[in-house]
């Protein structure tokens, strides 16, 4: 079974940067995506950013797109998600998920419910 650790969150005041990286115990291959979601206080969850290992395919969520890269280091077994011009409204305990997938849909690539495996979260704070 695979386990799934993320760390890089932190605070940052707004425009700055953050990269969070989400490790993998396990071997991922390309019948896995990876997708990062993050809740804030009083909020539901919300998917940020997918991809399918191994593939070109991502998706965004509207609100990050443009600021936010998915990327996948496969040899580490590793999956970062590079923040860019973060706003107060970016802060959220950050959480990767993976689940089983030979394609990613445009309808599941951010549907929560469809991952099975979820990490513990690193909290990213942006201040005005």
């Amino acid at each position: 079974q695979v386990h799934l650790m993320e760390s890089g969150g932190g605070s940052v005041q707004a425009g700055g940067s953050l990269r969070l990286s989400c490790a993998a115990s396990g071997y991922l291959d390309n019948s896995y995506c990876i997708a990062w979601f993050r809740q804030a206080p009083g909020k539901e969850r919300e998917g940020v950013a997918s991809i399918h290992v191994g593939g070109p395919s991502t998706y965004y969520a509207d609100s990050v797109k443009g600021r936010f890269t998915i990327s996948q280091d496969s040899a580490n077994n590793t999956l970062t998600l590079q923040m860019n011009n973060l706003e107060p409204e970016d802060s959220a305990m950050y959480y990767c998920a993976t689940k089983t997938c030979f394609r990613l849909s445009s309808s599941q690539a951010l549907l929560q419910l469809t991952y099975s495996t979820w990490g513990q979260g690193t909290q990213v704070t942006v201040s005005s």
